[in-house]
């Protein structure tokens, strides 16, 4: 993916609106300092179109980050930073929960967690409550490059293990150093914006379906939503 434009469009507090955009959205969720702002930057090729800082919990606000004029990264805060008061905390959650229940546009979620170690509570916490709300996660280990190729081999099920994963479930390594993952990443989301012809023919004869019948067109809207395994569940 080349991206020719990358813009901050939109920075939403605790008490701000949410934006009611139209285009397609992909939402970034882990524990700060997790390596979420390096991540996104690399994906984009910027240096710091997304706020990198060593001190954890820097991103505090929900970030609409416009690319190609044709789709969004959205930034959530990171959680789990012990210096911040709980109730700010739980500011923070129920922000991030209006976030998720609320878009229209949101198409996959990436909750990131450190390859390093075993998924924290609150990596957990997320974890189950995305998958409740029917979405597929899209799991990314990242700080691989922290590892020898065999340690990574031995964490990745760990992780399957202590988020209860479903086999579908994806799970990418990741490393913003040596770009491992940048692909895999990538392609989960041009599956979404840009469909092959023959899953574009089998949305049209869903949307075909739903016009002489609904339960027929429901069956087969949920034949489509699992094969792309990253759509939100009706």
């Amino acid at each position: 993916m080349i991206i020719k434009s990358a813009d901050l469009e939109t920075v939403c507090g605790v008490t701000s609106k949410l934006p009611a955009n139209l285009l397609p959205e992909f939402a970034f969720a882990g524990r700060s300092n997790v390596g979420k702002s390096s991540l996104i930057n690399k994906l984009v090729n910027r240096k710091a179109l997304a706020r990198t800082s060593s001190q954890p919990g820097k991103t505090q606000t929900i970030n609409f980050f416009l690319l190609n004029k044709e789709f969004y990264f959205v930034d959530l805060p990171g959680y789990g930073y012990a210096k911040v008061s709980k109730e700010l905390q739980a500011k923070w959650g129920k922000m991030i929960e209006r976030y998720l229940v609320n878009s229209k546009q949101l198409r996959v979620i990436f909750l990131l967690v450190d390859i390093r170690h075993e998924p924290s509570a609150g990596d957990k916490q997320m974890h189950e409550w995305v998958v409740a709300k029917g979405f597929t996660p899209v799991v990314i280990a990242t700080k691989a490059d922290k590892l020898s190729r065999n340690q990574v081999k031995q964490q990745l099920p760990m992780i399957r293990k202590a988020l209860k994963m479903k086999s579908s479930e994806v799970l990418i390594p990741w490393s913003a150093e040596t770009k491992q993952g940048y692909d895999e990443v990538w392609q989960v989301m041009e599956q979404i914006l840009y469909p092959p012809a023959t899953e574009v023919a089998d949305k049209d004869a869903v949307e075909a379906v739903g016009a002489v019948g609904a339960v027929d067109a429901m069956d087969a809207g949920e034949a489509v939503e699992q094969q792309m395994q990253v759509q939100k569940t009706p």
